[in-house]
């Protein structure tokens, strides 16, 4: 199994990346507000318990695309150092343990752009964070930077669309594409 793993801040274009590259090579999605989602069936946001719930069923669901031979898993994560440093050494150690591949790729693009997109209609209907207020918060409270991976790619979202993007990381991992 190879995990692509997109990660960057809020309002980046990880999921608008990640299926610009499902377009293109045929894998799975598992993004980041799946877990979360599940969770607020369960708890209120950030409620004790909240993360736990959300990191269990991140881990869980990639263990088992791992063990079943799903050959392409796109995963989406907003990625802080050092506070998500644990929950990305358990991704390593269950793509590892299945033999399988991690393939970083960090996206970011400027402050302005990120407020550009942050209201967008596909953030407000999947209940993310919409306001530039909140936006702001979370950047100046976070350090959201690539993985500490020698291999992991970095690409500016703001300068290319996402289907450009996309085909940047299927080129660089030699990801294979239909006939």
């Amino acid at each position: 199994m190879k995990l692509l793993f997109l990660h960057g801040s809020p309002a980046v274009g990880k999921l608008t990346v990640a299926n610009a590259l499902l377009q293109m090579v045929p894998g799975r999605l598992m993004d980041n507000h799946a877990a979360i989602d599940l969770a607020r069936t369960v708890f209120d946001f950030d409620a004790p318990g909240f993360w736990e719930l959300v990191h269990d069923v991140r881990s869980s669901a990639l263990n088992a695309a791992a063990a079943n031979g799903v050959p392409l898993l796109v995963m989406t994560f907003c990625y802080a150092e050092p506070d998500d440093r644990v929950q990305f050494a358990n991704f390593e150690e269950i793509v590892q343990r299945h033999r399988g591949e991690l393939l970083p790729v960090f996206l970011h693009c400027s402050r302005e752009e990120a407020m550009k997109r942050v209201g967008n209609p596909g953030r407000v209907a999947r209940r993310k964070m919409t306001s530039e207020e909140a936006l702001t918060r979370f950047l100046d409270s976070h350090d959201f930077t690539a993985v500490p991976r020698p291999d992991c790619v970095k690409l500016d979202t703001g300068i290319n669309p996402a289907d450009v993007t996309a085909q940047q990381i299927v080129e660089h991992f030699g990801l294979n594409v239909p006939a």
